[in-house]
């Protein structure tokens, strides 16, 4: 239970851990403790299985230190078994049944009570929590695959369980070449459809796929197989649902009363009131939470430019400003600082990802170089212009050039992350293969030269699940992916592709050491706007202070083939072609430079060697140097 220590935390808004003192904590003896946070409460009562769901049963004392804090034992109390808290509250005669805030478990949807449970689980994960810090840090190879449980794959109609999809995943993951996962939300929602984008269980994985020791498992497995798991992980808002965290006590007190600060008109949900202290230690609870009792490996922070601004979604009149009269919202930013502080001052060796759409500074920046902490960010901006870029019919892309130079003016303010995610392929923005243009031989040549691109520019990657093989319809929850098309030669050329890209890039220093820093890219070409060309270098750590070889990236977005294409080189001697998105084998017509091709002393682009190339149409190709062929 409680001590004043944790009272203090608690009401200072830095308590990391509130989930081990506050919910329900089953005792060895038998019965179990309750404890919930309804500062506004009457009286307080746990309502369960065990005593016919009778207010008068297991009544809660309140706190006499004025923290709201309402505990008790009730002796019948087992594991396994459903309850609630029954809220009396002191305003309107407001009575109402909430499931618990700190709950670990929940009944199968559309039931919406807590359920007693306990988090035991003897975890074989022991080698990769010991080395992971490497795995999960700026200079490694970062390839993550988006999955959504639910519709990744089902069986006859029906969801997987988190331990088959252990094993199925962590094979596929393998096979792909797949550093991480990262998993939609599978914080308890009631609503499915949500995608777990409207979290009510804020420290409990959903039961639709099973138990808690089942969602460990999950984790476990994938960690021994060397994969790293990242959870999509909400705290900008939550649903009205009335057994959740909305008017807990009848008052506002998860969320602002004022709507114009407590209301997310765009989600139809609350937002949290993160100038309240409590609020701040709850939500940094159920970050460190995920951390501490399933070994993830980081946490992917869901709509933070909602988060940052006052005016998100809203026009004149419908918002608040700030004591300054501003647009920022200076507890979120102080909130998403503390939350940072938390996760690198306790685990490291894990990351935070802040989804973030604006240009706001320094969000992955350290809190002492003024930033918010995050280690990166999702880079909407170059997934935008890219994606605009690729829906251009070759022949006009000569005057939308910029679109895939303009990101590499920003690329090193911030830490970032290249997404392809699942919010490019839902609300009728149709699949990634069918937003290319052209004939179904170019839609599939286009999708493959722009993930060849992807996978040579600066930043991390993700990809959602099912572009890996062109998916041809919109993604839906509603059923699983169409796994029947990987079998088709494009899709599977294209499937094949992918597998090697990842080969690649984890075996390339020069693709993923700098990442985020200038010193590891420079342009080749950047202005052949009437051939649609792009040309650029990566560039390794130089190690010991001996020079380290770099790899020629280069992009032909045209259907028609260049040959004799001259580009400087920075060293002569053999570079050796190990991508090629045009290959056969991936579906392409098999133009390309037989393997590799040797520097002549011929200048160009202001470098003393250059290399004489064939650019297949619609591809990319990925040129390494090693000296001698």
């Amino acid at each position: 239970m409680t001590n004043d220590h944790d009272i203090y935390l608690f009401r200072e808004g830095t308590h990391a851990h509130l989930a081990d003192r506050l919910g329900c904590h089953l005792r060895s003896s038998g019965g179990a403790d309750f404890a919930v946070w309804a500062p506004n409460a009457e009286s307080v009562s746990v309502v369960g299985d065990w005593n016919a769901w009778s207010g008068d049963a297991d009544p809660l004392q309140v706190r006499e230190d004025g923290s709201g804090i309402w505990q008790g034992f009730a002796a019948g109390a087992e594991h396994g078994q459903t309850y609630k808290y029954r809220i009396h509250s002191r305003h309107a005669g407001y009575v109402v049944d909430k499931a618990d805030p700190f709950a670990f478990y929940a009944e199968a949807p559309p039931a919406t009570a807590s359920r007693i449970w306990s988090l035991e689980h003897t975890w074989n994960d022991q080698t990769w929590m010991g080395a992971r810090g490497p795995k999960n840090a700026l200079d490694a190879p970062m390839a993550v695959y988006e999955v959504h449980l639910g519709s990744w794959r089902r069986q006859d109609g029906q969801f997987y369980g988190y331990r088959e999809l252990a094993h199925l995943l962590a094979d596929y993951v393998l096979q792909m070449g797949f550093t991480h996962v990262e998993l939609m939300p599978v914080t308890e929602h009631p609503f499915y459809g949500s995608w777990g984008y409207q979290t009510t269980g804020y420290f409990a994985p959903t039961s639709r796929y099973g138990t808690p020791q089942d969602f460990m498992y999950f984790v476990d497995h994938l960690h021994q197989q060397g994969i790293g798991v990242l959870l999509d992980w909400v705290p900008s808002h939550f649903p009205t649902d009335e057994h959740g965290l909305g008017y807990f006590d009848g008052t506002h007190l998860f969320e602002h009363a004022d709507p114009r600060q407590g209301f997310h008109p765009e989600w139809n949900s609350s937002i949290f009131n993160y100038g309240r202290n409590e609020v701040r230690s709850f939500l940094i609870s159920s970050g460190l939470f995920w951390l501490d009792k399933y070994h993830l490996d980081g946490l992917r922070v869901d709509a933070v430019a909602s988060m940052l601004y006052l005016d998100y979604a809203r026009e004149p009149g419908e918002w608040i400003p700030n004591p300054h009269g501003g647009r920022e919202n200076l507890a979120a930013i102080e909130f998403l600082r503390t939350l940072n502080q938390a996760v690198y001052r306790e685990h490291p060796d894990t990351l935070t990802i802040a989804e973030e759409s604006t240009a706001w500074p320094r969000v992955s920046r350290p809190t002492d170089m003024d930033g918010l902490g995050f280690g990166m960010k999702w880079n909407m901006g170059w997934m935008h212009d890219s994606l605009s870029y690729m829906k251009e019919d070759p022949i006009h892309r000569q005057y939308h050039h910029h679109h895939l130079t303009f990101s590499l003016i920003y690329a090193f303010n911030e830490n970032f992350v290249l997404p392809l995610s699942h919010d490019e392929v839902v609300h009728g923005k149709g699949s990634l293969l069918n937003k290319m243009p052209g004939d179904a031989w170019q839609q599939f040549a286009n999708l493959r030269a722009l993930f060849g691109f992807m996978w040579g520019h600066p930043g991390k990657k993700l990809l959602f699940m099912g572009a890996e093989f062109g998916q041809r319809r919109e993604w839906t929850h509603d059923g699983e992916l169409e796994w029947w098309v990987a079998a088709l030669d494009g899709h599977a050329g294209l499937q094949r592709f992918v597998a090697q890209l990842n080969r690649v890039y984890k075996e390339t220093p020069a693709l993923y050491q700098l990442d985020f820093s200038a010193a590891g890219f420079e342009w080749v070409l950047a202005d052949d706007t009437r051939n649609s060309v792009f040309a650029f270098l990566r560039k390794p750590r130089n190690e010991g202070g001996s020079e380290s070889a770099p790899v020629l990236v280069v992009s032909n977005m045209t259907p028609v083939p260049r040959t004799n294409y001259l580009l400087g080189v920075p060293l002569p001697g053999y570079w050796r072609e190990v991508i090629n998105s045009d290959a056969k084998e991936f579906g392409g017509a098999g133009w390309g430079n037989l393997g590799g091709v040797e520097a002549a002393p011929v200048p160009s682009n202001g470098r003393a060697h250059s290399l004489c190339l064939t650019l297949p149409p619609l591809s990319t190709l990925i040129l390494e140097y090693v000296a001698h062929a």
